[in-house]
């Protein structure tokens, strides 16, 4: 038994736990934050059987949209009377990270 657990964009979220329930998945879906850009995130766990861990992360794959992102980089430190005007940087954002992990022991609770 495997848990994956998928960090995703707050944006494809939804769609990736739906996609996953409707492939017969379990998925949980807790709201987190941070990263780069400190936006939000959904954080997905998928417990599975060994044999079905390539199907849930072609799922997870196909509902994350990678995407470019215009940003305002950090002001340098400026000495007094200096003056500093920053131009927007693009930058990727969105895909997945996942964790894949082994599961020791599962038990379900009824």
């Amino acid at each position: 038994m495997k848990l994956i657990v998928a960090v995703v964009q707050d944006i494809d979220g939804e769609s990736v736990q739906s996609a996953l329930v409707e492939r017969g998945f379990e998925a949980t879906r807790i709201d987190s934050s941070g990263g780069f850009l400190r936006k939000g995130n959904v954080t997905i766990l998928v417990g599975v059987q060994d044999w079905y861990v390539a199907e849930a992360i072609k799922t997870i794959r196909e509902h994350c949209m990678s995407r470019t992102q215009y940003v305002n980089p950090l002001m340098p430190i400026l000495e007094p009377g200096e003056y500093h005007v920053s131009s927007p940087v693009e930058v990727a954002v969105g895909g997945a990270t996942l964790f894949v992990l082994r599961v020791a022991r599962y038990e379900r609770m009824s």
